[in-house]
């Protein structure tokens, strides 16, 4: 692999990490101490400035770099927005053989795919990467991708690879997957296997973290509960598909 440049947090356990939409050069972190902790970040598409935090506190607040100037509540009406519900654990339809027997559990994270707006692909508990065409919510899974061996905290697709993903696991590894759709499909089996074609692993605690930059293709920024932020190049690794 490549080298990485690498920033530490100090006293504080990253949660999640993103790239500036505006500049190659800025990255914010959401940190967890015992006071507050801040799980997801996303910067605004419309102000470079801003970004938005969501948090353990039960709000999501609004940040000017630095400068919080909102703090947006959940109202408790939230759930009767919901338009569709993917049952994340369920077979593909009349078709129970062809994903692992797993037990229901919590869903962690979840990304739109950058060239394919129906598609998303998630991560939880139960260590699998799946992708699921919300055209279709009860469908089943699209994709399927294995190889974690605990809890995916993260995942994010590329934006610049229609098939190319990346998740951060609890044990400690950040993976790059294909989701196979590139692959001559299966006629036996309505699922796609997607496949791991890179593997970072120099976190030393729960990797918690990443995302891609647009400004370079295949730059990643990760992060984890060993108060480290790693910058490095998956580009190499699409050559594995």
């Amino acid at each position: 692999m490549a080298a990485m440049l690498e920033f530490r947090t100090q006293g504080y356990n990253p949660y999640a990490v993103k790239y500036s939409p505006y500049y190659d050069n800025k990255i914010a972190v959401a940190t967890f101490d015992t006071n507050d902790a801040q799980y997801d970040i996303a910067w605004s598409e419309i102000n470079e400035r801003q970004l938005v935090a969501a948090c353990g506190d039960g709000s999501i607040k609004l940040f000017d770099i630095g400068l919080r100037i909102f703090d947006l509540r959940t109202p408790v009406t939230a759930k009767y927005h919901l338009t569709a519900a993917v049952p994340v654990h369920a077979p593909p339809q009349g078709l129970p053989g062809h994903v692992p027997a797993v037990g229901p559990g919590e869903v962690l994270t979840h990304d739109w795919n950058k060239y394919n707006h129906s598609l998303i692909a998630t991560g939880g508990v139960d260590k699998l990467v799946r992708t699921f065409d919300i055209r279709n919510p009860t469908g089943g899974p699209v994709s399927l991708m294995e190889g974690h061996g605990y809890a995916v905290r993260r995942v994010a697709w590329s934006p610049h690879e229609s098939d190319v993903l990346i998740s951060a696991s609890y044990d400690m590894t950040v993976r790059v997957w294909t989701d196979g759709s590139k692959y001559p499909r299966d006629p036996s089996s309505p699922v796609l296997r997607g496949k791991q074609i890179g593997l970072m692993n120099r976190h030393t605690e729960f990797a918690t973290g990443v995302d891609w930059c647009l400004f370079g293709e295949g730059w990643v920024a990760s992060v984890g509960w060993d108060e480290r932020v790693m910058l490095w190049d998956a580009k190499p690794f699409f050559n594995n598909r």
